[in-house]
């Protein structure tokens, strides 16, 4: 099919590689594994520390779970409902909250053990290398070692005496394992140790020179629970290979090239069978070939967009003193936001693969087997996140993971709909796994928020509103319509203003205060249920009309539809109000911002449409101030985004650039980035990463306001000069665009078939056709 171009353009837009900026690198080994190379496929993952000596190389898979499906819905709890409903209604709000932790959570332990289970590491590959002479950190000489983003490969280097060693690391996109070179340039140099190792639930031994380790993961149940192996070989030139009880040991080796290859029994029970299969078409390979395949086949996904800001020159400066020198003075280093960006659509990349699962809390790099908040899909902001910048940053097809997950909670979500709001359609509370987890969560003050299942219909809608893919809409409609039917269906009206709401809810993780001085967390139609399903019910109701289906569903939705709250109400303060009441928050800075769900991701809150909202929006923001854990910042970020302030918005990305090496479970202030560039909530949380590369995409295009606008935020940092080519608006639209002090210089718009876009550049809104070059 021809592509279709902007016809009236007459400037082609020139853009400039940018490779030689697009690189992590380091001039030491890791000392923590917040300092490795996160390297990934979409299914396998590994993160080398690069050590010297001692190689310490995490291994993963992301199907590896504990756990196992099972039903932990209260049967009974529909029962509670109009106690609950009626307390709500009187203002007690407390006591409805203790009547929820009795009677209206999961049964069981809920997401404290198995079996909802937990991301796992799949392992540690350890190389230990031996040298000819006892070292000291002084022999070792011209250090270095580097992840490139622009062909998804990591190498290290150094120099001891007059021999100078080399590794590289590939998790390749061709033969589906992992791939560790091991080379020094001169012969006979390579001696080392090799052992495959985990905390538990783990045999190791070595069978023909084929070293393995294997196991089985707890389940909670009384079916067995997810199957593991992991199998490495060792391919050498020269030099001689032997095997030492779990170890191989290497010799005097040429070159070695060591191939991992990993699978669980996850919807596999050929899992042992495809292991050896792709362990052996990779052996007996050729590795510059399989090399060569595998950025080739990475570079399809990521070469479609090139931004540059400024000179887009790198700071000469290891990543982890650049970020240092960011923080003092972020004007000099204009690149930076340009490596984070582009950074995050490599570990979207590599962090999930179409037929798969989507990335988790961790994308797909975990060093536990414990996993903090157990490395699972958050469904109050955070999953939702981390696909953010799929669509606009041209990797559309990486969203299909998570619908292909939230079709797995359709059934789940039914039986939960019924078990505790007697309901029609499904629903999905605060967390879920990969066994299709929908029942609330063990606590009242966080686990009954009920948004998450509307939340991920957005995220399955922006799919369809930028691809425009009919048949993918045809597949996704049961899951919005039963989304839509479970609200309409356990929807009340609230006795005060005649509204319906819904009963009982909350906003995500936040508490109040309430007249008799208790606090609590439960309540009536809090603002982002409002928010949602105003949204939800808009796009089923376009979905049924493009789908010439359910009319009579279209005419109810449209007739509640006017019967909820506004997207949004402004309290006394100008503030936003988070609750259909004016209830004082019990932490101002609250980390979650859910109220300005209608502001983004939902394109309900705009300062054309509505100004005096955005105005609430911004007084809201204000006073949750610019810290919080990563996750929070970079959602702030892309709030001042669609508030058209780019200097706000990029004093956020600046603030999710703190360096840091700390760990600890952070919920307030003190989020930012570790070393190797992911996001520190602390601790490592991917969502941080993917929401500041959203949120610069946010800063450069729009598209959600019925129209396409070209640097809606750009800050005053970034007006000098700069390009971006192959970025996606809404409407199936790939647009390229150069500017210069601010303003846009030259643009091209492509399309798959002909049509009208509304593209405002410059401040000047304007008609376009896109006609058949």
């Amino acid at each position: 099919m021809k592509k279709i171009l902007f016809s009236l353009i007459v400037v082609t837009v020139s853009i400039q590689s940018n490779a030689q900026s697009l690189k992590v690198w380091f001039n030491k080994p890791a000392s923590q594994w917040e300092e490795t190379l996160p390297l990934g496929n979409g299914r396998l993952g590994m993160t080398p520390t690069s050590g010297v000596i001692d190689e310490k190389i995490v291994l993963n898979d992301i199907t590896l779970w504990s756990g196992a499906p099972q039903d932990a819905n209260n049967y009974e709890a529909y029962k509670s409902l109009p106690k609950i409903r009626s307390l709500l209604a009187e203002g007690k709000n407390d006591e409805a909250q203790a009547l929820i932790d009795k009677n209206f959570i999961c049964k069981g332990i809920g997401s404290g053990g198995v079996p909802f289970g937990c991301y796992q590491m799949l392992g540690d590959l350890d190389i230990r290398f031996n040298y000819a002479q006892q070292l000291s950190e002084a022999d070792v000489k011209e250090y270095y070692r580097e992840l490139s983003l622009d062909n998804a490969v990591a190498k290290c280097s150094y120099r001891i005496g007059g021999v100078t060693y080399h590794r590289e690391y590939i998790t390749s996109f061709g033969t589906d394992v992992c791939m560790v070179r091991l080379w020094a340039d001169k012969p006979g140099q390579i001696s080392c140790n090799i052992k495959l190792t985990r905390p538990e639930k783990s045999k190791t031994d070595v069978t023909k020179n084929t070293l393995q380790m294997e196991g089985e993961l707890n389940s909670g149940t009384a079916e067995p629970g997810m199957q593991y192996l992991a199998k490495v070989q060792a391919k050498l030139t020269g030099g001689k290979l032997n095997a030492n009880g779990n170890t191989l040991e290497i010799k005097n080796a040429n070159e070695v090239v060591l191939y991992v290859s990993a699978c669980t029994n996850y919807k596999n029970s050929a899992y042992k069978n495809y292991i050896t299969k792709q362990l052996n078409e990779a052996f007996n390979g050729n590795y510059n070939l399989q090399k060569k395949q595998h950025i080739t086949k990475y570079q399809k996904l990521f070469n479609r967009v090139n931004v540059k800001i400024g000179n887009n020159t790198a700071a000469q400066l290891p990543t982890n003193e650049r970020l240092a020198a960011f923080r003092t003075t972020p004007d000099k280093d204009l690149a930076l936001p340009v490596l984070f960006y582009q950074f995050g659509r490599y570990l979207s990349i590599s962090s999930t693969r179409v037929g798969l699962l989507p990335p988790n809390l961790q994308g797909l790099w975990a060093n536990q087997v414990q996993t903090p908040w157990n490395g699972d899909y958050h469904l109050d902001v955070n999953v939702q996140m981390n696909h953010w910048p799929l669509e606009v940053s041209n990797l559309s097809e990486l969203n299909l993971p998570l619908a292909e997950l939230v079709k797995g909670m359709v059934k789940p979500g039914e039986r939960s709909a019924k078990a505790y709001y007697n309901a029609d359609g499904w629903v999905a509370h605060v967390i879920t796994n990969i066994w299709g987890f929908t029942e609330p969560g063990e606590s009242a003050s966080w686990g009954v928020t009920k948004s998450g299942s509307g939340w991920l219909c957005n995220n399955l809608w922006e799919h369809y509103a930028f691809s425009e893919d009919k048949n993918y809409l045809k597949t996704i409609y049961p899951i919005l319509k039963g989304s839509a039917m479970f609200y309409s269906s356990m929807l009340i009206h609230d006795q005060k203003t005649g509204w319906l709401v819904t009963s009982p809810s909350s906003s995500p993780e936040n508490s109040f205060y309430l007249p008799n001085g208790k606090t609590a967390s439960i309540c009536e139609g809090p603002t982002i249920d409002n928010q949602i399903i105003r949204e939800l019910f808009a796009n089923v109701i376009t979905a049924a009309k493009a789908l010439n289906t359910d009319k009579a569903l279209v005419k109810s939705l449209e007739y509640k539809l006017k019967q909820l709250p506004p997207a949004g109400m402004v309290a006394k303060d100008g503030r936003l109000m988070e609750w259909l009441h004016e209830y004082k928050e019990t932490d101002p800075q609250h980390r979650h911002i859910s109220h300005l769900y209608g502001l983004f991701p939902a394109p309900l809150i705009t300062p054309e449409l509505t100004p005096e909202l955005a105005e609430a929006c911004k007084k809201t923001l204000d006073v949750r101030g610019d810290d919080g854990p990563s996750w929070s910042i970079a959602y702030k970020q892309l709030f001042w985004a669609r508030l058209h302030d780019g200097n706000r918005a990029y004093k956020l990305f600046k603030e999710i650039m703190k360096p840091t090496l700390k760990t600890d479970i952070n919920y307030g202030a003190g989020g930012g980035v570790y070393p190797n560039l992911l996001s520190a909530g602390p601790p490592f949380q991917i969502d941080g990463n993917f929401g500041a590369a959203a949120g610069i995409a946010e800063m450069l295009i729009q598209s959600h306001a019925g129209f396409i606008e070209l640097l809606p935020a750009i800050p005053d940092q970034w007006k000098t000069s700069g390009s971006v080519s192959g970025i996606k608006g809404r409407g199936n639209v790939t647009l390229s665009f150069t500017w210069k002090n601010g303003k846009v210089t030259a643009y091209k718009v492509t399309a798959p078939d002909a049509r009208r876009v509304k593209i405002k550049v410059n401040g000047v809104l304007k008609q376009v056709v896109i006609t058949k070059a």
